[in-house]
């Protein structure tokens, strides 16, 4: 057995990525699936496109890399995370569309548990701020809105899951319902410093514990898929919410290290060791994983909209026919402009947390265009990260490391990524393999298999292939910053 299968399920696509036993990508597969938007600020999957893309794009990369199923050691996989979804537990049937990380619709329900002054305890022990971002309010706006459901909650005839949940569930032909400690950790249902699901969080949502999955390490045994998915069962080895997976694939092991994923979003981890640490600057204090039974944490800030930017480029405004075409755009647009976007789209993610917040442009003059939106896109993701790492320095007293590893999707701009360095006055360092999400998730059950190192041997072959070093000067920098921090400002007050 010298193969590995990680499983990668994104907000937009699925994919399959086959490693080797060396985790060397062999072959990918890959499928874009439909977003819904039913109501403003709402954000919703058929649940069916995620299980059938995955399964497809999984059978497609075996194909593709013409190996036997017999090869594939373990399965390893790595999700969306905080995209609530409710089953059947008979019939495996979802009772209504996912609720997607991004969406809304749960505002009124923070609110009110905020103003009734329950945010506090649910920050020490989640970890998290009390935002509709995460599982646990989708899932009462579920119980609630759906008729029937809380009675057949309480009865236990219905699941609860977040992505990997759901995969895991149709993988194994319903007989595992489990998570990892890190999807867990998104739910704002699971105290993070006792490792268990609380009790008084979830009598204050009225949601029975009968609905959630059993939790595991990251590194552990899920289950196995049915024979006849694949032609032979293959067990499911590791499991690990996205951006966990990808401070893993990126070897930010060693506290004080650091990664920022560019996809749909951006989150950017920092290592914080055995270390629980609060933020005192709106940040997630989260599991950045936890293997053979010890946690380790992470400071973590969440940004809604980054590689979404470029998709409304594309998408919404339809001045560009693909990704690529920003960074020559960039190039060309007008220095003498200096436009500002605020992509609040679905609201300010870290360290605003402005949920009813929208996008917003400043500086537009005649002469505007799409060469000025395109650059002002690109920078919007750049000044966000500055916004996640100021505060990082501010949450922990010992130094964070004086170099940011990048990966996801835009990580392949060198127009981006050169921005980025540059207002943050920091190298930032892209590796050879940028897709550490899928990376991190092989690693993870391959370890499990006995095929891949431990932390220590898997950091070692960790390999740069280039290195952005700032250029810009400090004067540019903090006049540039500063225009953004107003353009910030001006856009949640109006909402």
């Amino acid at each position: 057995m010298t193969h590995i299968l990680a499983i990668d399920q994104g907000t937009t696509s699925s994919r399959a990525i086959l490693f080797d036993a060396g985790l060397r990508p062999v072959a990918t597969a890959q499928a874009e699936f439909t977003q819904h938007f039913p109501q403003s600020g709402w954000v919703e999957h058929v649940p069916a496109d995620l299980w059938t893309t995955v399964a497809g794009t999984a059978r497609a990369v075996i194909e593709k890399a013409g190996i036997a199923a017999a090869s594939i050691a373990a399965i390893g996989i790595t999700n969306q995370r905080e995209t609530t979804l409710l089953w059947d537990r008979a019939t495996g049937q979802p009772l209504a569309n996912a609720i997607v990380w991004q969406d809304r619709r749960t505002a009124p329900i923070c609110a009110d548990l905020k103003a009734q002054g329950h945010e506090a305890m649910i920050t020490a022990r989640t970890g998290l701020l009390l935002d509709p971002y995460f599982s646990a309010t989708k899932l009462k706006w579920l119980l609630d809105s759906i008729p029937g459901a809380r009675g057949r909650a309480a009865k236990g005839e219905l699941a609860f899951g977040t992505v990997d949940s759901w995969l895991i569930w149709n993988l194994t032909g319903g007989k595992s319902h489990v998570t990892d400690a890190t999807n867990a950790a998104r739910t704002m249902l699971y105290n993070i410093a006792e490792n268990r699901w609380d009790a008084d969080i979830l009598a204050l949502l009225d949601i029975p514990a009968s609905l959630l999955p059993e939790v595991r390490d990251c590194a552990d045994d899920f289950g196995s898929t049915r024979a006849d998915l694949f032609g032979r069962e293959i067990p499911i080895l590791g499991v690990a919410g996205d951006q966990q997976a990808a401070t893993m694939g990126q070897a930010c092991f060693r506290p004080g290290m650091m990664k920022s994923t560019y996809g749909t979003g951006c989150f950017a981890l920092l290592n914080t060791g055995e270390s629980m640490v609060p933020s005192t600057n709106r940040l997630l204090t989260t599991i950045a994983y936890r293997l053979d039974g010890r946690t380790t944490y992470a400071l973590e800030g969440s940004i809604f909209i980054a590689g979404a930017v470029v998709q409304w480029l594309r998408d919404g405004l339809k001045i560009i026919r693909a990704a690529g075409e920003t960074q020559g755009l960039a190039e060309a647009a007008d220095p003498g402009q200096d436009l500002v976007l605020v992509p609040a789209f679905t609201g300010l993610g870290a360290p605003y947390w402005q949920p009813e917040s929208r996008g917003a442009v400043y500086g537009l003059t005649r002469n505007s265009g799409p060469a000025e939106l395109a650059r002002a896109a690109l920078e919007s993701v750049g000044f966000q990260t500055r916004d996640l790492l100021e505060a990082m320095r501010a949450d922990w007293a010992t130094e964070v490391g004086g170099v940011l590893r990048v990966d996801g999707g835009m990580a392949a701009s060198d127009w981006a990524m050169q921005f980025l360095s540059d207002i943050l006055g920091a190298p930032v360092d892209r590796p050879v393999v940028t897709e550490t999400t899928a990376l991190g998730a092989a690693w993870l059950a391959g370890m499990r298999a006995e095929i891949c190192p431990g932390p220590e041997g898997f950091g070692e072959s960790w390999a740069l292939e280039r290195r952005f070093a700032p250029t810009m000067g400090e004067e540019v920098r903090a006049a540039k910053y500063a225009r953004w921090q107003r353009a910030v400002q001006a856009t949640i007050s109006v909402t």
